[in-house]
């Protein structure tokens, strides 16, 4: 019989590193602390945007290469990806926003007012110039996590909920910590950064696309989701407190919604989150061995991103005690 994996958290990272081991053959028991999926899970509030080359503008190179690979890898795995690209625009004073975006990334067409009206109808004269990215898709995170764990279950692996286990007290061969900040005493050099966003619900505007509205202080996406709701998000707090949102984030998500289309200021608050992201220095994932437990951490805002990549480098580690994947340290047990 194969040796049993555990994997400890049941957030994006934990859920694909089990589908991946599940897809190789092996078998796997989840533990997951909260009493339901995403009930713990700083992914529970994620914009859900597979986005590699606008990531790009402020990321490092191996974010936008290895996000390459999450489009096809959630559809094979969950479905549900949407592929209707990336559009991204600035108010007419905020231009020069959008030609150093443009600078910093690749992959996209420049396109004109008429151009953006003819993808998003409802920003029809709002802006004048914006790049589009094709290549790019979205999500729906709590469909998709959701999605994944039942179809775990429903391919054999074991899935304990309300189950707050630390890598000392299983009997596994292999353990895969993908506890996020909570792994913090065992990887000192993890930090919180904290993400705030709002769910809004409007019948007065459609997307068919994430959009991004570049200002100089704080950027917003606006991603749709299904029944006319809206996540708009973007804060980057240096802390690792998860539970308030302040005033002034609350003050500059919804202006920036507004200016993105005044409808939104009829729009229904459906929902205010905040978590904390957890990230190393180089704000770049990490996988790190140590004895039998491989620690996978560290993805920063990327989760839904770069999860794939990461959860087929720990099933390679897993499964190959000689292989050594690209974000693998090794450290001494």
């Amino acid at each position: 019989m194969e040796p049993t994996i555990a994997v400890i958290g049941a957030g994006v990272v934990g859920l694909a590193c089990a589908a991946e081991l599940v897809a190789r053959g092996a078998r796997v028991v989840i533990h997951e602390r909260g009493s339901r999926i995403g009930a713990e899970a700083c992914s529970w509030f994620a914009g859900g945007m597979l986005a590699p080359w606008c990531e790009g503008e402020s990321a490092e190179e191996p974010v936008v290469r290895l996000g390459r690979e999450a489009a096809d890898w959630w559809q094979r795995h969950a479905g549900g990806v949407v592929r209707n690209g990336t559009l991204v625009v600035a108010p007419s004073r905020d231009r020069a926003e959008l030609s150093r975006f443009g600078q910093r990334t690749d992959h996209f067409s420049e396109i004109d007012g008429e151009a953006i009206a003819a993808l998003e109808p409802d920003l029809a004269g709002r802006f004048a110039r914006g790049l589009f990215f094709a290549g790019e898709a979205h999500l729906d995170p709590r469909r998709t996590i959701t999605a994944l764990a039942e179809r775990l279950v429903a391919q054999g692996a074991a899935l304990h909920l309300g189950s707050a286990a630390e890598p000392a007290d299983l009997d596994a061969a292999i353990v895969l910590d993908c506890r996020g900040l909570a792994a913090r005493e065992a990887l000192p050099e993890l930090r919180g950064v904290k993400g705030e966003m709002l769910l809004l619900r409007s019948d007065e505007i459609a997307l068919a696309r994430p959009v991004r509205l570049l200002h100089p202080r704080i950027p917003l996406y606006v991603v749709p989701r299904a029944d006319g709701l809206f996540m708009v998000g973007a804060t980057m707090i240096e802390s690792g407190e998860r539970r308030r949102i302040s005033a002034r984030a609350m003050l500059e998500l919804l202006g920036a919604a507004y200016a993105l289309h005044p409808a939104f200021a009829e729009a229904e608050v459906v929902e205010i989150g905040t978590d904390a992201r957890p990230a190393f220095p180089d704000n770049l994932p990490r996988l790190t061995r140590r004895g039998r437990v491989i620690h996978v951490n560290g993805l920063y805002r990327h989760g839904f991103l770069l999860s794939p990549a990461m959860a087929r480098m720990a099933a390679d580690a897993v499964l190959d005690p000689q292989a050594k994947p690209e974000m693998l340290h090794d450290l001494a047990a």
